[in-house]
Order: C-alpha cells, then sequence, then structure tokens
C-alpha cells in the first residue's frame, strides 16, 4: 500500500527522523503532534488522521509530561498514551511496541524520543553501517505495521549549508529513514523556528 499522510501532506507513514539542537522546542513540537492526532485536530490547519498514540518521552518524567500537556490542553484524549522507560532497540523495543499495538491497533503514530535512548550501548555505535542498521530496524516495524514511527534526534554543532547534512551521526541514519525533519532557530530564545522538510 501507498502510504498515508498521519498529518496531511507532511507526515507519511513509515519512518522519519526529528532532528534540531538541544532544548529547541523538538519535545514540545512532539507532544502537541500527539495531541493533535490523538483527538484528530488539525497540526498548523493540516488535517491529522486520528488514532490511538505512543509518546515514548525517555528524558522526560510523568510529572514534567503532565506538567506540559496542562499547558497545552484541558482535556487530552483517552488515545493518547506515554512511556518514560523502555528497552533498547537490541533489548527488546520492537517486542515492546509489538505488545502496544495488539493493545491499540488502531495506533497512528509512534514518537521515540530520543534515538540515543533506545540505541545499543558499546560497540562501534557511530559507524555508518551501525546507523543504517538501527533505522532499517525501526523503518522495517514501521511499514511492517502501517505506522508513522517519528524518531526525535539531535544535529550536530557545525553548520552546513544543507540542513539535512547537520543530523547527528552519518549518512546512515538519513540514508535508511523514509524521510527528516530539521528544526532550527537564529537564536535559541526565538519564539520562532523553521522546519525544513
Amino acid at each position: 500500500e501507498k502510504p498515508s499522510f498521519v498529518v496531511d501532506s507532511l507526515i507519511p507513514t513509515g519512518l522519519s527522523l526529528f532532528c534540531g539542537s538541544q532544548k529547541i522546542g523538538k519535545s514540545w513540537l512532539m507532544l502537541k503532534l500527539c495531541l493533535c492526532v490523538s483527538q484528530g485536530i488539525p497540526l498548523w490547519d493540516m488535517p491529522t488522521m486520528e488514532g490511538d498514540v505512543l509518546y515514548l518521552c525517555l528524558e522526560d518524567t510523568f510529572c514534567r509530561i503532565q506538567d506540559r500537556l496542562f499547558r497545552l490542553t484541558d482535556e487530552a484524549s483517552g488515545r493518547l498514551h506515554f512511556a518514560v522507560a523502555s528497552c533498547k532497540l537490541s533489548d527488546g523495543l520492537i517486542v515492546q511496541l509489538e505488545d502496544y499495538l495488539k493493545d491499540y491497533p488502531d495506533s497512528r503514530l509512534i514518537v521515540i524520543d530520543t534515538l540515543q535512548k533506545v540505541r545499543a550501548v558499546g560497540g562501534d555505535k557511530f559507524s555508518y553501517a551501525s546507523d543504517y542498521e538501527i533505522v532499517t530496524k525501526l523503518k522495517a516495524f514501521s511499514d511492517e505495521y502501517g505506522v508513522c514511527l517519528l524518531v526525535v534526534h539531535h544535529t550536530r554543532k557545525m553548520e552546513s549549508s544543507d540542513s539535512f547534512d547537520m543530523i547527528s551521526g552519518t549518512n546512515g541514519l538519513l540514508g535508511a529513514a523514509d524521510g527528516a525533519f530539521v528544526m532550527q532557530k537564529e537564536k535559541r530564545t526565538d519564539n520562532k523556528a523553521v522546519l525544513e522538510v
């Protein structure tokens, strides 16, 4: 089947990377996206495909997520699910995600925030082959189940004229993914950001 869009003309099913520098607002945007999809309300005037959503907010606590959620809405959908811990990709993450989908087969979106939290520790984890293998495993899962898997990752500090060259790691990450988003701000304190797709 052709990919469908979780957010019309912006975010398709399959695996996409969502990248930006630290503390730029990636997690806030992911929470807003998850909220919109779980309620079937538009994101930036773009329709969403309503369904269950799993947000693996692996750098946060439930208390922090709840505080952020209350800042965005008074009524969150029962279709929005959170986890602050998971297995590593090498130790059972895919099985955990499959078990989640057995309970919530109408899921449209899974966000992993961040890639670093599910990577295997040790070995040559920053090689092209390792990066490609990680994304290939996650992509195979998203393709098999027809869900959008959005993986949050960081950009490197060194500037580049091509925003996608700023994705931290090797070209293996972007090479194996279906697509990528890079969010940038001129100043970290700006309220406006540019999202390149």
